[in-house]
């Protein structure tokens, strides 16, 4: 959830972190702070909110060194106050922390009982005072970290900075993602690739349980048991632009209106040369012998796995269980011999994601991945990996993400409807000619954008509001709900509207407007049964469909949002964009924060 970065520099670090920090932003936002290492002293600048504060103190009062370790907090253990703000330091050393140490009480009382008095309330600090008291005993740098590793439990990715030692940083990773930079005379550390592309090119990524002796010559990386590792040195290509918002006031903004042309992306990635049939980018894993598929994700990637169980069961008749990882890797469920199992992630590093990824591929299944970062843990330990090209996103609210994910389980539930004998030559080029059709009908809903927005108005006074949908644009209904609450900080909820009349009904009335999302298609009447339910209630509704469905419905209700016609199958690709731009204007209009969301951060790398 934090953001780390470390730099062996040949000019000034701070600007070089801050720089970097920037780009980490989007990991937490409650405080940031730099320590920079000159002549033997160890320096330190700190500020509480966003990192303009830093960059302000850092204005006023500057910090030399060549050599550095920065950090972006999410908060866990500990208000965002100043004194929990990191790095957290003492005379001999400097440490940044991402992750929980899930043993910092015992470890606490452990060095208060021995007359170590701490400063903070962040578990951080157990791995700081252990650190420096190994140092204070005569341990080396490499000792100490080592030594304190073997104590701390939980999931975590450190940095530590040493004043005896003017040129080197430690780095150690058990759980959240670290990556180390090789430059010119110069190396970088960081929480992802994103935050050292402005400063080099070539990347080599931490894998569990790693640690590295890191200097201006290079990275010595050894694994948790202290033998020497050899990782891979990849080269990165990510353009410095996508951290610039080009005309759009928000991050969020431009990538809604980036899903085009990331739709037509993913399509290409996945659609062979003939336009016929889908081509996956890697080995097809063997969908007819599959007995039943696992898909897992947490957050907007679970609900487009609960979209994609739909593809899946109806159109191969592929049995699939959908499950929040948060709950998948506790339960410890029983898991067929033949089966398979499906985690969709957009770092490619959620934690709970990844710990029920290792869960089932322990269990003997295969494991697919389906991320937006190749480079990412979920990825390098799968069997096979499915890219999702959204392109680096930076709101927290996921967007183009969500809508490259939904692209990629279709091209996947296509290739298993082939396997399986469901679905012929020419229905798959019927539906490959569909997905093509996508990104000029997301263009096309995108220019309701200014309609969207006068709704989104009305909505932004309300206190509560009910997403309905059925088939499968009912996760649909639940991710469009999660979007409003994500930015908006208005109460929503997604039900499934033929589940009014078992409960949420109760609370339809004047005060709570209801989104239908009601596409022409074999539910349509069902859906609009349900939505004249809550309108006899008092109930105003926003109803979102095409030209068709909005006749069809009648002229009663309270706001209505036109969408392109479109194949029934590929409906909530589509139906994402109005939801997302409803989110986006209600969350302009309350004045909210909408890149940043109060107590969100986009890459949740800790429980």
């Amino acid at each position: 959830m934090c953001g780390i970065v470390g730099v062996i520099a040949s000019t000034e670090a701070a600007p070089m972190m801050l720089e970097a920090l920037k780009r980490l932003e989007y990991r937490g936002y409650d405080s940031a702070g730099v320590a920079t290492l000159r002549k033997g002293v160890l320096g330190r600048r700190r500020a509480v909110g966003k990192l303009g504060a830093l960059a302000d103190r850092l204005t006023s009062e500057p910090i030399s060194g060549r050599v550095g370790i920065g950090h972006t907090r999410w908060a866990t253990h500990g208000a965002p106050t100043l004194d929990n703000a990191h790095p957290h330091m003492t005379e001999r050393v400097a440490v940044v922390h991402n992750g929980i140490i899930e043993n910092f009480r015992a470890l606490r009382q452990r060095l208060e009982d021995e007359g170590v008095v701490f400063e903070t309330e962040t578990d951080t600090e157990v791995a700081l005072r252990l650190c420096d008291q190994h140092l204070a005993r005569g341990a080396t740098p490499a000792d100490a970290v080592y030594a304190t590793l073997g104590e701390l439990e939980g999931a975590f990715a450190l940095v530590f900075l040493f004043r005896d030692h003017a040129e080197m940083l430690i780095a150690a990773r058990r759980g959240p993602p670290l990556a180390i930079g090789y430059g010119d005379n110069e190396m970088f550390i960081g929480s992802d690739a994103l935050a050292l592309a402005p400063m080099t090119g070539q990347i080599c990524y931490l894998e569990e349980g790693d640690w590295a002796i890191v200097t201006r010559e290079g990275a010595e990386i050894y694994d948790s048991n202290r033998r020497r590792a050899n990782r891979e040195v990849k080269s990165i290509v990510i353009a410095n632009a996508v951290v610039d918002k080009g005309e759009h006031r928000h991050f969020m903004a431009k990538e809604i209106h980036e899903q085009p042309t990331v739709t037509a992306y993913a399509i290409a990635n996945y659609v062979a040369r003939n336009r016929r049939q889908i081509q996956l980018p890697a080995e097809e894993p063997d969908f007819a012998n599959i007995e039943r598929l696992v898909m897992t994700a947490c957050g907007t990637a679970y609900y487009a796995c609960a979209v994609a169980k739909y593809w899946f069961e109806s159109w191969a008749r592929l049995p699939v269980d959908v499950d929040i990882a948060s709950e998948f890797r506790y339960r410890e469920p029983p898991l067929c011999e033949n089966g398979a199992s499906l985690f969709v992630s957009q770092s490619g590093e959620t934690a709970d994601t990844l710990a029920a990824l290792r869960y089932c591929r322990d269990a003997g299944q295969e494991i697919m991945s389906v991320v937006n970062v190749p480079t990412s843990s979920m990825a390098r330990e799968a069997d096979v990996v499915f890219p999702t090209l959204a392109g680096p996103e930076i709101g927290v609210a996921s967007t183009k993400a969500f809508t490259s994910q939904l692209i990629t389980l279709a091209a996947l539930a296509i290739v298993a409807s082939r396997h399986r004998g469901q679905l012929s030559a020419e229905a798959e080029a019927a539906l490959i000619e569909e997905l093509g059709q996508l990104p000029a009908k997301m263009s096309r809903a995108l220019e309701r954008e200014r309609r969207i927005a006068r709704v989104a108005f009305h909505l932004s006074r309300a206190r509560d509001i009910l997403f309905l949908g059925r088939g499968a644009m009912y996760p649909l209904a639940m991710e469009g709900a999660l979007k409003l609450k994500e930015v908006s900080y208005i109460h929503a909820e997604g039900h499934a509207a033929g589940e009014l009349k078992h409960g949420p009904i109760a609370l339809a009335d004047e005060n709570v407007p209801v989104v239908v999302l009601a596409p022409r298609d074999e539910l349509f009447d069902k859906t609009i049964s349900n939505m004249l339910e809550v309108m006899a209630r008092g109930a105003p509704v926003v109803l979102i469909s095409c030209a068709e469905g909005l006749k069809a419905a009648g002229s009663d209700v309270w706001h209505s949002i036109e969408m392109p016609p479109v194949s029934p199958r590929l409906a909530p690709i589509l139906y994402g964009v109005p939801i997302q731009l409803l989110a986006y204007h209600t969350a302009v209009h309350k004045g909210t924060d909408v890149d940043q969301p109060r107590n969100l951060a986009k890459s949740v790398t800790v429980e």
